[in-house]
């Protein structure tokens, strides 16, 4: 019976239990290889470039959006072009107000240094003028005709012919001298025109930037409100544009300022060697008149 039933019956079961045993051997092996294989795999799944390379990524309705990594060179959303291109009428209002301001102030502060160089040329020439020996009439003929010190001589002159109408109610001293002091007033004007505004682009340039930062928070607000969330893609473009606006106000104000207070003094050392001027003039007449009187009073 035994010798039957191992004989018949043992070579299969052998054989199962053979298999059994090497079956869980290999899976034992397979098991603890495995995490060791995956750990040296793992690492070279992503390669180091793909840290800096474009993802792509596939929305639910079958669009594929690319996201720019953090280094990219395409141009700035965020910028100036950004904020005309994107602007409401309000913010390019702003925009060309500020711009118009700016060219102004500059076309004023280059014309005025312009303007104020021929005069300081006009006035060396003025003062050589003087210096000569011939008469003064001769002297001032040397000057051009453009020159307000031609005009302030001119002036002078025509005074002295008027001041027999006076009836000797004033003497001529103090009328040339009324007369030299006005004709000095009137260059100094002349010297101040388009410093106001400056002195205006100065002072409210930086308001008109404020109001354009003003407005740039209200549309972030009206943003947040609409969207219902404050994420920064919805604030970031308002945001950026009210400080674009604060940025181009002290920008334009800060050149208008400075070019203001420049040109001031400028016409401050123009007007002190006008009055000098003025003043040799008015001794040089005194003495040119008294010389022609006395002449006069020699002739029979």
């Amino acid at each position: 019976m035994p010798q039957h039933f191992f004989g018949s019956r043992g070579a299969p079961i052998c054989l199962l239990a053979l298999a059994l045993t090497v079956g869980s051997a290999g899976l034992a092996q397979a098991q603890t290889t495995a995490p060791m294989g995956a750990a040296s795999t793992a690492p070279q799944s992503l390669p180091v470039s793909a840290s800096v390379a474009p993802i792509n990524t596939q929305g639910g309705d079958g669009t594929t959006t690319i996201i720019a990594p953090a280094g990219d060179s395409a141009g700035n959303p965020y910028g100036l072009r950004a904020v005309w291109a994107q602007g409401d009428l309000v913010a390019k209002t702003t925009l060309l107000l500020l711009a118009i301001m700016s060219l102004l102030s500059w076309y004023l502060i280059l014309a005025k240094l312009l303007e104020q160089r021929q005069l300081n040329a006009q006035a060396a020439a003025a003062k050589k003028a003087l210096s000569g020996s011939e008469s003064l009439q001769k002297r001032a003929d040397s000057l051009d005709k453009h020159s307000p010190f031609r005009f302030i001589v001119d002036a002078a002159f025509e005074a002295a012919r008027r001041h027999h109408s006076l009836a000797s109610q004033v003497d001529m001293a103090t009328w040339l001298s009324q007369d030299i002091v006005h004709s000095a007033a009137s260059l100094q004007m002349r010297t101040q025109e388009g410093l106001s505004v400056l002195a205006t682009v100065g002072a409210t340039a930086p308001f008109v930037g404020l109001f354009g930062t003003v407005w740039g928070i209200y549309n972030a607000l009206v943003t947040i409100g609409i969207s219902g969330q404050a994420s920064i893609d919805k604030v970031a473009g308002p945001v950026g544009e009210a400080l674009i606006m604060t940025a181009l106000g002290l920008a334009v104000a800060v050149p208008a300022v400075l070019g203001y207070n420049g040109l001031v003094r400028r016409n401050r050392v123009a007007m002190h060697a006008a009055r000098g001027f003025g003043s040799e003039l008015h001794t040089l007449l005194l003495v040119e008149i008294e010389k022609s009187q006395h002449a006069s009073h020699k002739s029979p």
